[in-house]
């Protein structure tokens, strides 16, 4: 067996075996194949794609190249999130609490910002104190003690999937459905989880452009968790605008916690109440109606901010800021944008907003680049909204007047008011798991 061979045979479109798949993997991970033959190969999927026992084949091998989280002494179901990235997704901080304070366990390994798209572990990091590298001792404990714990990946878990992603990313090979499904799918495998539920996104700020894709992805990692005997059900949610009205790090913890204490936009908490009792109908096989009126209950009666609270105490942070978003570090400059004409916004182009976050601060423009906390964006407009001359559409906030400049140029990119309104755009497309799709 070589790697010749193997590029030759995926280059005419025929299946790889999974003895193939091992070879090249375990031979990259070793060191033992260069980076311009797995680039090919790569390149060859890209084109050819794969097939469902391929796809499956290529993320348990992934799954085993690396470390694995046993969390077996953990009684009970523990039940896995993943979303697929996009700008303003705070649910992990929702969504987590909520399926804990209804008993059941919600473990969370959660990655940084990646281009335009907000990470779960800078949200987290811009709570004084608080510590996402926990040791896996750290974490288990964590998680009996508040029934949840969000920290960051391990770069020991899948070990093939960072090799492979680093790859991708410099030779174009990023956008294909089998090799982003089987690089998500294989660190849930690894993550000692019992299942996963999936929030995969679809619109302009999402990688997924259109509904077609999205569905694809959806349906193949589906796929990939039914063979692996890894019960998996996904969510197909709108990311054509961001998701909630804050965008950046501070910002959008505290509107997490609006959200929790029973408040928050309209979108942003129909979303999170919708993938919590997904979650917990994954736990215990109940009728989404009943999780659903679970997951109410746990944010009516406070249990849900409680659990973030602990869970921010037991990690390091410090909780006060949760009970007041002014002890978060402030930015030192502001700025309020205003309309310029009368209409209904029609366009907020979540990428671009995303990328204009990023510009004020609240993202990355390197890899080591550091991330101001308290910049971002806080809008008061969104998509379907009236608008009258001279209104507040959005407040940026940065570390200086010049990044505020920078920031205010790319907003303007992202809005479109107009004479006429656009019909409602729907939060959640759809629902499938095993059984199939749910509209």
């Amino acid at each position: 067996m070589n790697m010749y061979d193997i590029i030759t045979k995926k280059k005419r479109g025929d299946a790889l075996t999974r003895e193939e798949i091992t070879y090249w993997i375990n031979g990259y991970v070793a060191g033992e194949i260069p980076d311009y033959q797995v680039a090919a190969l790569l390149m060859a999927i890209c084109f050819r794609g794969m097939t469902s026992a391929e796809t499956a084949a290529l993320t348990a091998v992934m799954a085993a190249s690396g470390d694995r989280i046993d969390l077996s002494a953990i009684p009970g179901r523990k039940i896995d999130k993943h979303s697929t990235g996009g700008v303003g997704d705070k649910t992990t901080l929702i969504v987590s609490p909520i399926v804990a304070a209804c008993g059941c366990y919600a473990p969370k390994m959660s990655g940084r910002g990646l281009g335009h798209t907000g990470g779960t572990v800078d949200k987290l990091e811009s709570i004084p104190g608080f510590r996402t590298n926990l040791s896996p001792e750290e974490f288990r404990a964590v998680l009996m003690d508040c029934h949840t714990s969000l920290i960051a990946q391990a770069g020991t878990l899948a070990r093939a999937d960072k090799l492979l992603y680093a790859l991708r990313d410099v030779t174009a090979t990023v956008d294909s459905i089998p090799l982003i499904a089987s690089s998500i799918m294989s660190k849930k495998l690894a993550s000692g989880a019992d299942a996963v539920l999936l929030d995969v996104k679809t619109g302009r700020g999402a990688f997924m452009k259109t509904e077609e894709e999205a569905r694809a992805l959806a349906e193949t990692m589906t796929a990939i968790g039914k063979a692996a005997d890894f019960p998996t059900a996904a969510l197909l949610t709108n990311m054509e605008q961001p998701l909630g009205r804050a965008v950046g790090n501070s910002l959008e913890v505290t509107e997490a916690v609006s959200v929790l204490r029973g408040a928050g936009p309209d979108d942003l908490r129909e979303i999170s109440l919708t993938l919590a009792a997904g979650m917990l109908r994954l736990a215990d096989g109940a009728p989404l109606a009943a999780c659903r009126a679970r997951a109410e209950r746990a944010v009516e009666s406070g249990a849900a901010f409680d659990v973030l609270v602990r869970m921010t105490r037991a990690q390091g942070g410090d909780p006060a800021v949760l009970d007041d978003a002014s002890k978060f570090p402030q930015a030192r400059a502001s700025r309020v944008i205003h309309a310029e004409r009368s209409g209904f916004l029609t366009r907020l182009d979540a990428e671009a907003v995303g990328r204009a976050a990023v510009l004020l601060g609240a993202g990355r423009t390197a890899k080591d680049a550091p991330i101001d906390p308290a910049a971002g964006i806080l809008l008061h407009k969104k998509c379907g909204d009236a608008v009258r001359c001279g209104d507040p559409l959005a407040t940026l906030y940065a570390a200086s007047e010049e990044l505020l400049e920078v920031g205010e140029e790319r907003l303007a990119a992202a809005i479109s008011i107009r004479a006429e309104n656009v019909p409602p755009m729907p939060y959640i497309y759809g629902y499938i798991d095993a059984e199939g799709w749910h509209d």
